[in-house]
């Protein structure tokens, strides 16, 4: 393995040299833990800010006064734009910012370290070159969430399987570790860190025919600690669930999915860490697999001493509508009527935004968030389950009516894709409001009955055929998490991919056609907007360096979210790093 120094060429880099330092300090789990304290307040590290993943930064230099002066700064152009089989990679990470020096990865988990202290331009300073296979024919899904920093290492989960370390100081590959054991299994989303080094990966890839899992390793050495499957083998608490001998396909569960395609959050003093889970698998066929099909479509609680269970809760039992609610599991402390409460918080990909006591996973109280909601006539206040949840039954119909196999086509709202889908969400404990973006819009789905025999590893199930009806736009939506209720909302011609940020007075997304926009906290009314020509799938991100604050943010091609959409149809297909100022 070898690391590659980088500006732009390397003869570019004979003639002026590095003159900056590498040198960055030890992530310690002591800094990790305090990385939303006053402390650490100009860096960011860790992919959604915090343990809490609340993406809330104190930094205010850039506010709702003075945030019309803010201009670009600088941007880098990053590599990897080599097409998977299926087209240009996604950037959709957070570039992480320790003490002016950036660390962010290209769309084949690639990592870069840049140094950004100058304020007026990037540097890279190394590529830890992974060796990893770029190949066009290969069905894999080319995006990159991010990276985690563990004492004096950069670490990247990559779409073979791979978890790699690189030395935080030259980019040399310090382990390098094949997780994935099975044909189909890899990753997308960020490591997590936490305590004891412990480093958390989720198995990405549960629509191609795979069980999802979570897995621990030693941040030191990549060694396996533990590892928790989603979807459990019979006899395992859950696996009555999966009624596979009823379609006379025993093996359904092998196959049923549950992917971790997005890094979930963790509360140090319970040491427990929370994840949101993917849909089963095939995803509109729920004959092929009948029952509730835990622990899909929920978010699981786990012990990050051992890997075990300790609580639960399911949004769409036997899903058929690709509800998969593997969205950022916020973490905050809320009064709710009159009573302090540990609460986790979630923007279902269903529409429905949801506060659950994160001690047990009992359902508090939840709320509609979409413009349109029709596949369920309501949420029992008791339960949280949807009101046409029947237990006895081993196929569920909601209002929508059920996706049977040669029964035609049904039409449901939101869009199978949500709703607010993988993008990242924000809360600001000073107001007590929560932001999510997404897309507004339905889908219509059909059901073809998936032959057990003919399902090759590695290849991705989706038991039908779906499309959107019309044309999807977005927006982003403020609640109110202490009430449930949603306070405002702003729409978006497109749908959004990005996600979200939260300053104290100002809420920042980025948007398809390549612009980076501003809103004030209280009325989403946009109060800044810049276009920079790259697709944003992206969520902003700010750090400070010698006191001054800058906003960033990942760019790359659009792929296939143009949509028919002529407005997107030439974006540039470039992978780039977006630094913007108030110079």
């Amino acid at each position: 393995m070898k690391s590659k120094y980088l500006m732009a060429g390397l003869a570019l880099v004979t003639a002026i040299g590095l003159t900056t330092t590498s040198s960055a300090r030890t992530v310690t789990s002591e800094r990790l833990a305090a990385a939303n304290s006053d402390s650490e307040s100009a860096n960011w590290l860790m992919v959604h800010k915090s343990y809490d993943s609340n993406r809330y930064s104190s930094l205010n230099q850039i506010n709702a006064g003075n945030v019309g002066d803010m201009s670009l700064a600088f941007a880098v152009p990053l590599g990897g734009l080599e097409p998977s089989g299926f087209g240009a990679g996604y950037m959709e990470g957070t570039p992480l910012v320790d003490d002016g020096f950036m660390y962010v990865a290209d769309p084949w988990g690639t990592p870069y370290k840049i140094d950004v202290s100058s304020g007026t331009h990037g540097r890279i300073l190394w590529v830890c070159e992974t060796d990893i296979e770029k190949d066009a024919t290969a069905g894999v899904l080319l995006a990159h969430r991010g990276l985690a920093l563990a004492g004096n290492n950069v670490i990247t989960a990559l779409n073979d399987g791979r978890v790699v370390a690189c030395d935080i100081e030259t980019g040399e590959v310090v382990w390098d570790q094949k997780i994935g054991k099975d044909t189909g299994e890899g990753f997308t989303s960020a490591p997590l860190v936490i305590a004891d080094n412990k480093v958390l990966v989720g198995q990405s890839y549960g629509d191609w025919a795979t069980r999802g899992w979570l897995a621990a390793l030693d941040t030191e050495t990549g060694k396996e600690l533990w590892r928790f499957y989603v979807v459990p083998e019979p006899g395992q608490p859950g696996s009555e669930t999966w009624l596979c001998e009823e379609t006379g396909n025993p093996d359904c569960w092998k196959t049923g999915g549950g992917a971790l395609w997005v890094t979930g959050s963790y509360d140090p003093e319970t040491n427990t860490t929370y994840w949101g889970t993917g849909n089963p698998v095939p995803m509109f066929d729920p004959e092929f697999r009948p029952g509730d099909n835990l622990y899909t479509n929920s978010t699981i609680a786990i012990d990050g001493d051992t890997g075990e269970l300790k609580w639960h809760f399911q949004y769409t039992p036997g899903d058929y509508l690709d509800y998969d609610e593997v969205g950022i599991q916020l973490l905050m402390d809320v009064n709710i009527d009159g009573e302090d409460r540990k609460v986790l918080s979630h923007f279902g990909r269903n529409g429905i935004f949801y506060s659950l006591d994160r001690n047990n996973g009992s359902y508090i109280q939840s709320g509609q968030y979409v413009n349109d909601l029709d596949w369920t006539e309501g949420i029992d206040p008791k339960t949280g389950m949807p009101v046409e949840y029947d237990p006895s039954q081993s196929l569920q119909t909601y209002a929508v009516g059920a996706l049977r196999r040669g029964e035609g086509k049904i039409e449901h709202c939101p869009h199978m894709g949500g709703g607010v889908n993988f993008y990242p969400t924000a809360y600001n404990p000073s107001s007590g409001i929560a932001y999510g973006a997404g897309q507004e819009g339905c889908s219509v789905l059909e059901a073809i009955e998936t032959d057990p025999d003919e399902i090759p590893a590695g290849v991705v199930i989706l038991g039908g055929t779906f499309e959107a009806i019309g044309q999807t736009t977005g927006s982003i939506s403020a609640v109110n998490v202490s009430t449930g209720e949603q306070t405002v909302k702003h729409e978006t011609p497109f749908p959004n991919n990005s996600g979200v940020l939260v300053t104290p007075e100002l809420v920042w997304t980025g948007h398809l056609d390549g612009t980076l926009s501003a809103h004030d906290a209280e009325t989403l009314e946009m109060v800044w907007s810049m276009n920079v020509g790259t697709a944003f799938r992206a969520p902003p991100m700010t750090y400070a360096v010698d006191g001054k604050q800058y906003i960033a943010i990942e760019g790359g091609p659009i792929g296939s979210n143009a949509g028919g959409r002529v407005e997107l149809e030439n974006m540039q297909q470039a992978n780039m790093i977006w630094v913007f100022a108030i110079n």
